[in-house]
């Protein structure tokens, strides 16, 4: 085995230095951390990890999403991936598959273990025979039921620091959550006292205390874990929120990114290719942030301005918003990029739009999404106050005119249309996988839970939806116009995802954006508005219909080209 490399050394003992300010504490916890990576080399070596390139494209499911009688729902999620889906998609998206109390997944037990519920650590392999997968990393918070927090509460050594309890002279006045919930809840101890925690979510989501040296080690250990046992990405779930300071946000701290810099640093080391993306549904400034220098935190950041602003396009049949905020992107050359989507598991995030689009717009789009029986959910501010944190809905059906809401032509064209976009823009796609089977809402499953995520979270009887998509318009002809474009799109090195983008002014009616430079790039016009447009400007081959337009193009409603240039 060969020894620690001297850049990991001084890398991570740079960022430890930015958490610890006792010269003991920092010497023993990067020796420490250095022997943890060296302890997953020999059993993360065996495994590869695919580069990213055009092809790469993530399905973001849970692990039963997809069920069957008598069979175990990752044993059915993967006859849908290998024997539906198959090569159209890369890598699977797996939201928690581990034991949990809450919040369908997010409140993990234990983060070593897959839930029996769903299958085990084989067909999780068995998964990724064909695939890549990625794996969800909590890192923020556990369930009150782990084992973790019941060590804690009744006084184990083990667990000595490993939960927050703030005292009175920490000032959490400015504290930022996505939560109206108290930040603090008391729990028994078993011998009668009460103790508090931090719980930035709910009260059965405990926030760790990644302070504690014994802490981050355990968090490196699982994810590390999670890449010998086969993830390719790891997603680092609400990984804003982890470190606690008095008198800030508690959000975006440096600690937190200096933490993710050491797992980036290690990563780099142990398992080149593995990549780590970030989840913070914040303002883009923010957001970006976790890119670091380009090559030393995140190799990938969620885009999560693009939903609400595709929505907003498409709501208005205007580009403006859209084209400006695409066109002002940062360049991050060939070691980082975005992780594009339109819809996952959780809501449409509306403070990454703070600051692009008006009060009035983003109000416009709350009303939309109420007309089409979606739900907003709040969070509460420093000052008291509530504003929109998140909009409920299934997205395609947001995506809809309200008085076309029964049309499937409509519902089907306008679903392509917005994906095209998310197929075009620099980075790498994922689809959540109601949209790639054209799902609409599920208003009994958010009534009934009283839960507003619920409304796009329905599991599928994996029968009936092979059946649905023989005879159902709507999922048959999602499904065959995603798949079809991702295959298409893969051929394409113009799609790369470090491949340059220049967004091109074609009208209002129309976002367009050039990919790659010269011979080989690619042209794709997308028209949001609800008439037909007449685009000059823009000649090549249609690598959809393979049709050649000179000069100038009549697009329809929801009309997509993607045009080869010579």
């Amino acid at each position: 085995m060969p020894g620690p490399d001297n850049d990991l050394v001084t890398r991570i003992a740079t960022q430890v230095a930015v958490l610890h300010a006792d010269p003991a504490v920092r010497a023993g916890l990067t020796a420490d951390l250095v022997a943890l990576a060296e302890s997953h080399r020999d059993a993360i070596a065996a495994r590869g990890t695919a580069p990213l390139t055009a092809g790469s494209s993530y399905l973001i499911t849970y692990g039963d999403s997809f069920v069957r009688p008598g069979e175990a729902p990752l044993a059915t999620l993967r006859t849908i991936v290998d024997g539906v889906i198959g090569d159209a998609i890369s890598t699977i998206h797996l939201l928690p598959m581990f034991p949990w109390t809450s919040d369908d997944g997010f409140a993990v037990v234990d983060y070593r273990a897959v839930n029996p519920a769903l299958g085990t650590w084989d067909d999780i392999a068995r998964l990724g025979e064909h695939h890549g997968l990625m794996f969800d990393f909590v890192a923020n918070h556990v369930s009150a039921s782990s084992p973790w927090f019941h060590g804690w509460l009744a006084g184990d050594g083990r667990y000595a620091g490993y939960f927050f309890s703030p005292g009175p002279d920490f000032d959490t006045s400015r504290v930022v959550r996505p939560r109206t919930t108290p930040l603090v809840h008391e729990y028994p101890r078993p011998d009668g006292t009460v103790a508090t925690a931090w719980t930035t979510f709910s009260a059965d989501q405990v926030d760790v205390n990644v302070a504690t040296p014994a802490v981050l080690l355990d968090l490196t250990d699982v994810l590390l874990g999670y890449i010998a046992a086969g993830a390719d990405t790891v997603r680092l779930d609400a990984i804003g929120f982890l470190w606690k300071e008095s008198g800030t946000t508690c959000l975006h701290r440096p600690a937190t990114h200096a933490v993710i810099k050491i797992w980036r640093a290690i990563l780099d080391e142990i398992a080149p290719g593995a990549r780590l993306l970030t989840e913070t549904n914040v303002p883009h400034a923010d957001n970006v942030s976790y890119f670091g220098n380009g090559a030393d935190e995140a190799h990938m950041v969620y885009q999560f301005s693009l939903p609400p602003l595709v929505l907003h396009s498409f709501a208005t049949g205007d580009a403006s918003r859209l084209s400006d905020w695409a066109a002002g992107l940062e360049d991050l050359g060939t070691t980082a990029t975005w992780f594009n989507f339109l819809a996952s598991h959780d809501g449409i995030g509306m403070r990454p739009v703070v600051g692009l689009l008006t009060p009035s717009e983003r109000q416009a789009l709350v009303d939309l999404v109420v007309s089409h029986g979606g739900r907003a959910s709040y969070a509460t501010e420093p000052d008291g106050s509530r504003s929109v944190y998140e909009l409920n809905v299934s997205y395609l059906d947001a995506l809809m005119d309200p008085e076309h809401s029964g049309d499937s032509h409509h519902a089907v064209t306008r679903a392509l249309a917005a994906h095209a976009i998310l197929l075009s823009m620099i980075g790498v796609p994922a689809i959540y996988y109601h949209s790639l089977f054209g799902s609409s809402h599920d208003i009994v499953g958010m009534e009934s839970s009283g839960i507003n995520r619920r409304i796009n979270r329905k599991q599928l009887e994996a029968d009936a939806l092979l059946a649905e998509l023989d005879i159902s318009p709507r999922r048959r002809d999602i499904f065959a116009g995603l798949t079809r474009m991702l295959r298409v799109r893969a051929l394409q090195p113009a799609f790369d995802p470090f491949s340059p983008q220049r967004v091109l002014d074609l009208g209002p009616a129309i976002f367009a954006v050039r990919r790659g430079a010269g011979p080989g790039s690619v042209v794709a016009v997308i028209n949001v508005s609800g008439a037909d447009a007449e685009v000059a400007g823009v000649s090549g081959t249609d690598l959809l219909t393979g049709t050649r337009h000179e000069a100038r193009l009549t697009l329809p409603a929801d009309g997509v080209v993607w045009l080869a240039q010579d």
